[in-house]
């Protein structure tokens, strides 16, 4: 028998695993992943050897303002807050649009950044899991784990993301071809500023963004600041504040920790947060409604201040 770990009531839920009883985020075994691997190998080698001999400064301005732009529509807004958390609610036609701007920053497709997410976030949230799913190693190994592996449990959960997002042929479609969708991008930069924007504007980009973002996880699970903990979870959350602006304010980790459905991951003052800037827009032109915040989610039993002691 399964359990679903999908409650429409709890918006700090994760959405997309079933449960079954023997479940465990533990035991497991890293293996080479070629797919990710020499994608993401290739992304690198390409702007090592190629950046330099390229480097033109407007093709350095495309590197900015693309890598700026995609990961702020597509990873947080698109993938994290809506796909993953749904924090919030939009038009179907919108969801697609910011899903491929998450595809086109070069990680993965839909489908797999939601399962890596949630089993991740699954095994966090337990009294313990495997090394790779906390961050526990070293700097080195974590990177080649994260960025060239994957990680296949003894006794995984099932993975039933349900039909609106299984069963949409869009998604489906950025899944098989999500390597793909460089090449449209790759044209036009090619038609506009030539070989010199396609390095900047493709590799360099793929390839800041893919270890951008191992860097800023490895970095949020194992030091920094915290306000909040989340009692009976064996990996806990810290902000990264240096990267709050790169990563769209997803680097108050901590804060995200304890409030994993807020719309909202910089909560207090002065923590940017541009990913949900961006959605209060959205709902400014009536293309959100329902953005959930911690002053519209319940209390989460389990959540109690970093400074505040435990009493037996």
């Amino acid at each position: 028998m399964t359990t679903t770990v999908r409650h429409v009531e709890d918006p700090n839920a994760v959405n997309s695993l079933r449960l079954g009883p023997d479940a465990c985020p533990v035991e497991g075994e890293v293996r080479w992943d070629p797919e990710h691997s020499l994608w993401n190998g290739a992304m690198l080698l390409g702007t090592l050897l190629l950046g330099p001999a390229f480097f033109t400064w407007s093709a350095f301005a495309v590197f900015l303002v693309l890598t700026g732009a995609l990961l702020l529509l597509g990873h947080s807004v698109g993938f994290h807050r809506r796909m993953i958390h749904r924090s919030f609610q939009c038009p179907k036609w919108l969801e697609h649009l910011l899903a491929w701007c998450g595809t086109a920053v070069g990680m993965s497709g839909p489908l797999w950044m939601v399962r890596v997410h949630d089993t991740r976030d699954w095994a966090q949230r337990r009294p313990d899991c495997h090394p790779a799913l906390a961050h526990r190693s070293g700097m080195l190994r974590d990177w080649w784990w994260s960025t060239h592996c994957r990680l296949v449990l003894a006794s995984p959960p099932i993975f039933d993301p349900g039909p609106e997002l299984a069963g949409d042929a869009c998604y489906r479609f950025l899944e098989r071809s999500w390597m793909l969708q460089q090449v449209p991008i790759a044209v036009v930069l090619y038609l506009l500023g030539g070989w010199p924007w396609v390095v900047w504007g493709v590799c360099a980009r793929v390839a800041a963004s893919v270890n951008g973002h191992w860097l800023v996880g490895w970095f949020a699970h194992r030091q920094g600041p915290q306000t909040w903990i989340v009692e009976g979870s064996g990996v806990q959350a810290h902000d990264v504040p240096w990267a709050a602006i790169p990563t769209m304010g997803e680097a108050w980790h901590n804060n995200h920790h304890a409030y994993p459905g807020s719309a909202r991951i910089g909560l207090y003052p002065g923590q940017a947060d541009w990913g949900f800037r961006f959605i209060q827009l959205l709902e400014r032109l009536s293309l959100a409604w329902d953005v959930r915040t911690p002053e519209t989610m319940p209390e989460r039993a389990s959540l109690r201040a970093a400074n505040q002691e435990i009493h037996a």
